[in-house]
């Protein structure tokens, strides 16, 4: 009964910044300013809790607390470190169970263990990521998630052109401790879109923090 509790807190505040809780409430308040419609991001929210109930309901303990969900009109991005091969293969079929899902991004770490020292580490590279995607000119910081481990940020989400595609990748890469920037983000499919900035300095394919895929 704890454990299903603790899922519907996880519920309420899944973000970028999970232990952020008026950071999560405010993002859900914002959900109308996100290029997804309601009804999306109902929809994947309802994905996120199926595939965190799956992990409990198998009583696979190992991969719902060390297995991050994010989730972007159905694309699921699971980051983490799993114990071994097998572990890592569980966490991946399970999340492609649920309804709605279109893909399913498996970035899981193989690890024996992970030391707090890193965990607080990623989760400060992670809120530094975050802010400056927040401050950062003409880059829309609602419509991305944003992931940590070991070094390595994790972006996903919806970009309103290519420059802010790259732009959010450069920004991401420019925090100290970032060892890498990988991106999952997409370009906004619009005909209507302002072109991107002249003035400003966007980031380039030979950024070596940056892979995109």
């Amino acid at each position: 009964m704890k454990k299903y509790f603790v899922l519907c807190l996880l519920v309420l505040t899944q973000t970028a910044c999970p232990a952020l809780i008026l950071g999560g409430a405010a993002k859900v308040g914002s959900v109308v300013a996100e290029e997804r419609s309601v009804g999306s991001t109902v929809d994947d929210t309802a994905i996120w809790t199926h595939i965190k109930s799956l992990y409990l309901q198998k009583n696979v303990d190992y991969i719902y607390a060390t297995v991050n969900v994010e989730v972007n009109e159905g694309r699921v991005l699971l980051t983490g470190t799993v114990d071994n091969p097998e572990h890592r293969v569980e966490a991946v079929r399970l999340a492609w169970q649920p309804v709605g899902v279109k893909e399913v991004i498996n970035e899981l770490q193989i690890t024996d263990k992970s030391s707090i020292a890193d965990d607080a580490k990623d989760y400060w590279i992670n809120t530094r990521v975050n802010a400056n995607l927040l401050v950062e000119k003409n880059v829309r910081s609602i419509n991305y998630n944003t992931d940590t481990i070991n070094g390595v940020v994790y972006l996903i989400g919806i970009a309103q052109n290519e420059w802010e595609m790259k732009q959010a990748a450069l920004v991401a890469s420019k925090v100290k401790g970032v060892k890498r920037v990988v991106s999952y983000v997409r370009v906004k499919q619009n005909p209507s879109d302002p072109p991107a900035p002249a003035k400003q300095k966007a980031a380039t394919s030979d950024n070596p923090y940056m892979n995109q895929k």
